[in-house]
């Protein structure tokens, strides 16, 4: 996405001295990689850069992008390319790109596109400064910099939030220890390594000190927080940490959970505290026994369905989102129907379907029977059907209930009608909620009842007070 001007940020004044240069910002890819985008926005700032929205006539350009799967790749190398068009017509002096990307192609980036003028690896985020200084310099002797895997978390502090200022997205550890055979974030993202608790605590505070009311706690995988710190996973300490020492946070929302340390401890955790949110993202990629050993999962069909069950009798009102993914190599028809009925009968409120990329330099690019790719979109496709009639009848079952709900922004054209969220929903991945009100504004909470829903969407009317 584009990155716009947000004038409430404290940071936009927060230059001293002269603008040493213009330049635009575009971030790509998941939430974890906007973080770091907004660190690099908050240390050009601070540094004297201003942002401005629109790349052309800026000094430069950053393109933070995502190298996860083939289709955010090509949208990368799509965005490069638009960016170098800009700067062939004279409209844009130089271009920087960074992120997964960068790290994963590395120099080849440079022979694919000769007209970038720096790539940043991932390691080397916290300089993009010096990138820049030297990009406005003409300093072109040295136009990639990337530095070793980190063994010390970041400091993701100071940042120039992008978000609305009542949600944020909180990186709780960096890296990933799985070793899943389809995915390359170990290689792009180096090995897990946990923020200590006082360092995430201390990040919650200047977020709610700017804000935030509601804070979603990211990482590759959350349920591995503090185990390379303190010898055992430590998610349920931190959430009570949290909602302890951070009260102006309404909603603690929890993302990329996965399934292996999901304790009783942490269970009970969320089903008592009255700002984690019963709704928990646990990625779950197939259900198939066979399948998840060549996915190298580490959990089976068994453990998965009696962590969900588990879930449910502990935890009141629990949404459940996962992902899975189809037409891995060697998926036979009846391991893929598996995964349908299982489906249809877990019930999950918010499901995501992804088509197996095939990545290079991972384990399963090795396997045999890779499908055609029309195969693997009809899976896909049917899976996708499948789910849409579960979260359908939830959407039905909500009508007449009464909840809160936080108010994102007005809907484009319309008088008194605002996008919102419930509990359920995480923000750009699932439901959206319109309440029609004189008076609202965006970060507030408004008590509604549901009056009726269309498809994936529902519609509310306040009931109380927004505070």
């Amino acid at each position: 996405m584009s990155v716009e001007l947000k004038s409430q940020q404290a940071l936009a004044s927060g230059a001293s001295g002269a603008c040493k240069g213009t330049y635009a910002f575009v971030s790509l890819g998941c939430p974890k990689n906007l973080v770091d985008s907004e660190r690099m926005l908050g240390l050009l700032q601070l540094d004297g850069y201003q942002l401005v929205q629109d790349p052309q006539g800026a000094d430069f350009v950053v393109i933070n992008t995502c190298g996860f799967i083939e289709q955010a790749r090509q949208e990368s190398y799509q965005t490069i390319a638009e960016m170098i068009q800009l700067k062939r017509q004279g409209k844009l002096r130089g271009v920087i790109v960074s992120g997964c990307l960068a790290q994963r192609d590395q120099e080849q980036l440079l022979k694919r596109f000769p007209e970038v003028d720096h790539v940043v690896g991932v390691f080397a985020r916290d300089e993009i400064t010096r990138v820049a200084d030297r990009l406005l310099a003409g300093l072109e002797e040295q136009r990639s910099l990337f530095r070793p895997a980190r063994l010390r978390p970041w400091d993701d502090s100071q940042r120039f939030r992008v978000t609305p200022r009542h949600f944020a997205y909180l990186k709780i550890s960096e890296g990933c220890d799985r070793l899943c055979t389809f995915c390359s974030i170990p290689r792009m993202r180096g090995r897990h390594v946990s923020k200590p608790l006082e360092q995430v605590v201390a990040e919650a505070q200047q977020l709610a000190q700017d804000g935030t009311r509601e804070l979603i706690l990211v990482a590759q995988d959350l349920t591995y927080y503090g185990l390379d710190l303190y010898g055992k996973p430590q998610l349920a300490t931190l959430l009570r940490h949290l909602e302890e020492q951070v009260p102006q946070v309404r909603w603690i929302r929890l993302m990329y959970l996965y399934p292996m340390y999901i304790t009783d401890e942490l269970i009970e955790t969320i089903a008592t505290s009255e700002r984690v949110l019963p709704y928990l993202d646990i990625p779950l990629q197939h259900i198939n026994d066979q399948m998840l050993r060549r996915m190298a999962r580490r959990v089976t069909r068994a453990q998965i369905e009696q962590l969900v069950e588990r879930l449910r009798q502990r935890i009141p009102d629990l949404v459940l989102r996962t992902t899975f993914i189809v037409g891995f190599p060697g998926e036979s028809e009846q391991q893929f129907q598996e995964l349908v009925d299982f489906v249809q009968q877990a019930r999950f409120e918010r499901v995501g379907v992804f088509t197996y990329s095939l990545e290079p330099d991972t384990p399963s690019a090795r396997l045999p029977g890779h499908l055609p790719e029309e195969e693997k979109q009809r899976r896909r496709d049917h899976l996708m059907r499948v789910q849409q009639q579960v979260a359908f009848q939830f959407n039905r079952r909500q009508v007449g209930r009464r909840c809160e709900v936080l108010l994102d922004l007005p809907l484009r054209g319309e008088k008194d009608v605002w996008l919102g969220r419930t509990w359920a929903d995480a923000p750009e991945v699932d439901t959206v909620v319109y309440v029609t009100g004189k008076n609202l504004h965006s970060g507030q909470f408004v008590p509604c009842e549901i009056v009726t829903w269309k498809d994936y969407d529902l519609v509310a009317a306040p009931v109380g007070k927004p505070y």
